[in-house]
């Protein structure tokens, strides 16, 4: 006798559909099962039908993508959708024509019981990819790799935190869905209706640290302390922020690596953020020289190094002699960038730059040891 499909467990039943399915398929088909062809052509025509919807949809969201301007780049549609789009039309189209199979008496529950779930998971799934392909157009129209990304950051960081959110109210909702097709899951759900006083007091000392990385995340998602391509300085590495999950965040750190902090870090501790306003950044090069050096005629140097470089500003270039002791002066260019990475790069530039120029024109105000030797005069 086949067992009752509320006795099955989920895993069983799963493992069981295909099987079954089968072979009922093998008996619509014998020459003793009345009308056979014309379930065959049915059958047929539902996988026709399957086809055709399935490249219309792809074709008309993939056109109107094309459209809007938001399609992303390398992306293929149908490949996105792969796996979810074919069982759901499939298991539509065969619930609509199901009256037209004739299913063997010891058969009918079980079916009954089993499209459903394989529908429910099938549609969960196909949500889950949309919405996934929701996120990829949002982010092509928040581009970060723009000059002024500020706007694009703050709403790429936010749109991230809430996707990953829909994604687990998808899946719970779908999981949920099918615990309700089983008469044993619903008995389950009453007795933990009956014991939520003490299961809550557990799961809140149990979950406590999950709870406070949840509320972290929220925090950062609307307060935004951080933003995704934000430039930090966090365990003394100088980083971008390169993702920013429920649980944790990783800094992509200048040399490639990856620093990989709680999330709760970015709310208990103290870092630097040095585009949490803007990008723009005063960067600064220090440069020794002896006392005689003319910094007056140094200073139209700097700007002259300054203007022919690409990544200054043309804010801020400053010349100024910053401290002294008994053997040399400290001079500091002080210069703009629109970003830390061009800061960088047009600080080497300039110490590289007015070091070759002061060994070319005036190589005796280069640092140097005095010493007073008897017998010599002094010069």
């Amino acid at each position: 006798m086949y067992p009752n499909p509320s006795e099955l467990t989920l895993i069983e039943l799963l493992t069981r559909c295909a099987i079954v399915h089968s072979r009922m398929l093998s008996q619509w088909l014998t020459p003793s099962n009345p009308f056979p062809f014309q379930r065959l052509i049915l059958l047929g025509l539902i996988v026709i039908a399957g086809l055709i919807i399935r490249f219309s949809v792809i074709f008309i969201l993939e056109q109107w993508l094309k459209h809007k301007g938001v399609l992303p780049k390398g992306l293929d549609v149908g490949k996105h959708f792969t796996g979810s789009l074919y069982p759901t039309i499939y298991l539509g189209l065969f619930n609509l024509v199901a009256s037209a199979f004739v299913i063997p008496p010891r058969w009918a529950s079980f079916v009954t019981l089993t499209l459903p779930v394989l529908m429910i998971i099938s549609v969960t799934w196909l949500l889950i990819r949309l919405s996934s392909l929701v996120e990829k157009c949002l982010y092509e129209i928040f581009d970060i790799t723009r000059a002024d990304n500020m706007r694009s950051r703050k709403a790429r960081t936010q749109l991230q935190f809430i996707f990953r959110i829909i994604t687990i109210t998808l899946g719970f909702l779908g999981f949920t869905a099918i615990l309700l097709c089983f008469q044993g899951a619903r008995q389950i759900g009453a007795s933990l209706i009956a014991s939520a006083g003490i299961a809550s007091v557990v799961l809140g000392f149990a979950a406590q640290k999950s709870l406070s990385n949840l509320i972290a995340g929220f925090q950062i998602a609307f307060t935004q302390p951080i933003r995704i391509d934000d430039v930090v300085i966090v365990e003394k590495e100088w980083g971008r922020i390169e993702e920013i999950t429920l649980t944790y965040v990783v800094v992509k750190l200048w040399d490639l690596r990856r620093l990989v902090l709680p999330i709760t870090y970015f709310v208990e501790k103290p870092f630097e953020n040095w585009t949490r306003i803007s990008a723009e950044i005063l960067g600064y090069a220090y440069l020794y020289a002896d006392y005689r050096l003319p910094v007056e005629k140094m200073r139209p140097v700097l700007k002259q190094i300054c203007a022919d470089s690409p990544l200054w500003d043309g804010q801020l270039c400053l010349l100024q002699v910053t401290n002294m002791d008994a053997k040399t002066i400290e001079l500091r260019c002080l210069v703009s960038a629109r970003n830390a990475s061009d800061a960088f790069d047009l600080r080497c530039i300039i110490r590289e730059q007015m070091v070759f120029y002061i060994q070319s024109n005036y190589p005796d105000c280069l640092p140097r040891l005095r010493a007073d030797v008897p017998g010599t005069a002094l010069t």
